[in-house]
C-alpha cells in the first residue's frame, strides 16, 4: 500500500495518505492512528467495564449472591463508567475520525489537538477507575447529591468530558477543510451526517455535564455549600441521557455504513434519513425527561409536553430509520437476483458475517427491546409504576448493550482489516461472537424488565432481604427473572470476552491485508463490489419490499400489544372505581 505526501499543511506538518485498495479511498495517516489508538483503548475499557458487569449479574443472583454490599456499589459504580461513559465514547471518537477524514477523502484538521483530547480522555477515565476502586466514590453512575465522591471522582469526569468536547471540534474542523478542500461533491454523505448528529448532540451533552459537574466539584472541594438536588437531576440528566442519543446517532450511522460497504446498500430516500437524524437533533435529549416524571419539584406541563409530544417526533425518527435500514438492504439483495417470496434476501444475507450479523441483530433488538421499552417508559402513567424498578437498567441494557454496543463490535470487524489491515483471525469463532453476546444482552434485558414488572427494586443488594428486621418477599417468578440474568450475564460476558480476545488477537497476529486480499478481509459478502459503497449516496429507487413492510408491520403489532400489556398492569396497581 503505498504513502504519499500531501501538499495541505497542517500546523507544519504534512499530511500524509494510504490509498485503501477495497474502498479507493484516501487515508490519512493521523486520523489513522487515532482511530487505532481510540479504538484499542475503548476495547480495553469495555473488557473492565464487562467484568464488573459480571460481578454486579452474578451478585443480583439470589443463590450466588456474590458482593458484599459494599463491594456491590463500588463495582456498580465502575460498571456504570466504563461500559456506559468510557468503551462507548472512546470508540465514538473512532467514529468520529473514520466519518469525516477517512470517508471524505480529506486530511485530519489539527491530529495534536486529536492527541490532546485522547490524553485528557485517558486520563480521565483511569483516574475515575483508580478513584472509585479507592472505594470512597460508591455514588454509581448518576452520582446524585447529596451523596459525595471524592472530588477527584468529579474531577477525572471533568478531564474526559473536555477531552471528547476536544475531539468533537476536531471533527467539525475536519468538515470545513473537507468543504474548503472540496474533496468531495454535494451534501456530505449519509454516514457523515449521522456522524455529525452524534457531534452536534454530544456537545449539548457534555456542555450540560461542565455545567453540572463544575459546581458538583467545588462542593465536594467544600468550597460551595450547597447543591439543589432536583437542579442537580434536571442539569445532569441532559447530560447523562443525552450521553446515550450520541450512541443513538453513531450506531444508526454504523447501521448505514456496514449494509452499504458489504453489499452496497443505499437508503431509499437519504433526505427523509436527512430528516430523521434532524429530528434527533431537536427533540432526542427531551427523552431524558422520562427519568424526572416522578419529581415533585418540576411541573406537569413540562413533563406532558416532554413525554407526550415532543418525545414522539423523536420516536419517528428512530422508525424512519428502522424501515428505512432493513428497506435498503432487501433493495440491495433483491437487485442482486435475491427476489423469491418474502425473505430469500434476508435468508441469503451474510449472516457468517460477524459485521452484518452484528448490525442486524443490534437493529432488531434495539427496536424491539430498547424502543418498545423507552416508550412504556416515558408514558408519565405507566413511569410512576416502573421507574424506580430494575426495569428502567433492563431498558438501557436493550438500548446500549444490545443496541449500540453489537453495533460498535460489529463495526470494529470491519475496521481491522480496513484500518488495522489485519485479518481477522478464527474466523469460525468471530462468525458465532455476535449471536453469543447478543442473546445474552437480550436476556439481561428482558429478564430484567420482567423482574421490574414484578416490582424488583433497582440497585439493590440483596432483593431477599436476608438481614432486614422486617421481612419482605418478592413473587418467587421475580427470583426467577434475576437467576435466569445471571445465567444472561454470564452468556454476554463470554461473547464479550471473545469479542476482545478475537479483535487484540488479530491486530496482533492476524495475516497482512493487501491489494490481493482485501475484500476477502472484510468477510462474506452476498457480491464484491465495495469500492463505491462508502461514500456514494442517492436513492435505492426500489420501493417493491414486502419482506421490510411485514418486518414492520410485526413491530408495530409487538409496539401496540405490549403498550397496552403495560396500561392493564397498571390498571390492577391502581384500581380506581
Amino acid at each position: 500500500m503505498s504513502v504519499a505526501a500531501e501538499t495541505g499543511v497542517i500546523g507544519g506538518i504534512a499530511a500524509k495518505f494510504r490509498t485503501c485498495p477495497a474502498t479507493g479511498l484516501k487515508i490519512d495517516l493521523a486520523a489513522e492512528k487515532l482511530i487505532k489508538a481510540n479504538a484499542v483503548v475503548a476495547i480495553v475499557f469495555l473488557a473492565v467495564g464487562g467484568v464488573f458487569g459480571l460481578l454486579v449479574a452474578l451478585t443480583r443472583w439470589p443463590s450466588v449472591h456474590l458482593l458484599s454490599s459494599d463491594m456491590f456499589y463500588l463495582v456498580l459504580t465502575a460498571h456504570g463508567l466504563d461500559v456506559l461513559l468510557v468503551w462507548i465514547i472512546f470508540f465514538e471518537m473512532a467514529v468520529l475520525y473514520f466519518a469525516s477524514a477517512i470517508i471524505l477523502n480529506c486530511r485530519l484538521a489539527a491530529p495534536r489537538v486529536a492527541w490532546l483530547a485522547f490524553i485528557l480522555m485517558l486520563v480521565g477515565a483511569v483516574l475515575a477507575n483508580v478513584t472509585v476502586l479507592q472505594g470512597e466514590s460508591s455514588v454509581m453512575f448518576t452520582s446524585y447529591v447529596p451523596l459525595k465522591a471524592s472530588p477527584n471522582f468529579y474531577l477525572s469526569l471533568i478531564l474526559f468530558a473536555v477531552g471528547a468536547l476536544l475531539g468533537c471540534f476536531v471533527f467539525l474542523g475536519t468538515l470545513v477543510i473537507a468543504k474548503d478542500e472540496k474533496t468531495y461533491e454535494g451534501s456530505i454523505p449519509l454516514v457523515t451526517f449521522g456522524a455529525l448528529t452524534a457531534c452536534i448532540i454530544a456537545i449539548f451533552t457534555l456542555a450540560s455535564g461542565a455545567v453540572i459537574l463544575i459546581p458538583t466539584w467545588l462542593w465536594s472541594l467544600g468550597y460551595i455549600s450547597h447543591i439543589d438536588t432536583v437542579m442537580y437531576k434536571l442539569v445532569w440528566w441532559a447530560m447523562g441521557h443525552s450521553s446515550q442519543q450520541i450512541n443513538m446517532a453513531a450506531q444508526v450511522a454504523i447501521w448505514y455504513a456496514i449494509p452499504a460497504i458489504l453489499m452496497g446498500a443505499k437508503p431509499l430516500s437519504e433526505k427523509v434519513s436527512r430528516l430523521a437524524f434532524l429530528m434527533y437533533i431537536f427533540f432526542l435529549q427531551l427523552a431524558s425527561a422520562h427519568h424526572m416524571l416522578v419529581e415533585p419539584g418540576l411541573s406537569s406541563e413540562w413533563k406532558v409536553f416532554n413525554t407526550s409530544y415532543a418525545i414522539y417526533l423523536a420516536v419517528l425518527g428512530s422508525m424512519i430509520h428502522g424501515f428505512s435500514i432493513p428497506g435498503a438492504v432487501e433493495a440491495a439483495q433483491r437487485a442482486n437476483g435475491y427476489t423469491k417470496g418474502y425473505f430469500e434476501w434476508l435468508r441469503r444475507a451474510p449472516w457468517g458475517n460477524p459485521a452484518f450479523a452484528g448490525m442486524f441483530l443490534s437493529l432488531v433488538m434495539f427496536g424491539f427491546l430498547g424502543g418498545i421499552s423507552g416508550v412504556v417508559l416515558g408514558t408519565e402513567q405507566i413511569n410512576i409504576m416502573l421507574h424506580n424498578t430494575i426495569y428502567v437498567p433492563g431498558h438501557f441494557h436493550a438500548t446500549v448493550v444490545a443496541g449500540t454496543s453489537l453495533a460498535f463490535m460489529a463495526l470494529t470487524f470491519l475496521v481491522v482489516p480496513l484500518i488495522f489491515q489485519r485479518e481477522i483471525i478464527w474466523p469460525r469463532l468471530a462468525k458465532w461472537q455476535p449471536y453469543l453476546f447478543g442473546l445474552g444482552a437480550a436476556g439481561i434485558s428482558l429478564f430484567m424488565m420482567g423482574a421490574g414488572t414484578l416490582g424488583v427494586a433497582r440497585r439493590h443488594w440483596d432483593i431477599t432481604f436476608s438481614d432486614a428486621t422486617l421481612s419482605f418477599e418478592y413473587p418467587p417468578l421475580a427470583i426467577l427473572m434475576l437467576s435466569l440474568n445471571g445465567l444472561s450475564g454470564i452468556m454476554a460476558a463470554i461473547g464479550g470476552g471473545l469479542f476482545v480476545v478475537i479483535i487484540v488477537a488479530s491486530v496482533l497476529f492476524g495475516k497482512k491485508v493487501d491489494a490481493s486480499n482485501i475484500v476477502e478481509a472484510l468477510g462474506p459478502m452476498p457480491q464484491k463490489r465495495v469500492s463505491e459503497a462508502v461514500h456514494k449516496h442517492g436513492s435505492a429507487s426500489n420501493f417493491h419490499l414486502p419482506g421490510t413492510y411485514t418486518l414492520v408491520a410485526i413491530f408495530f403489532l409487538a409496539f401496540v400489544v405490549y403498550y397496552f400489556v403495560n396500561w392493564k398492569y397498571l390498571s390492577e396497581l391502581w384500581q380506581l372505581g
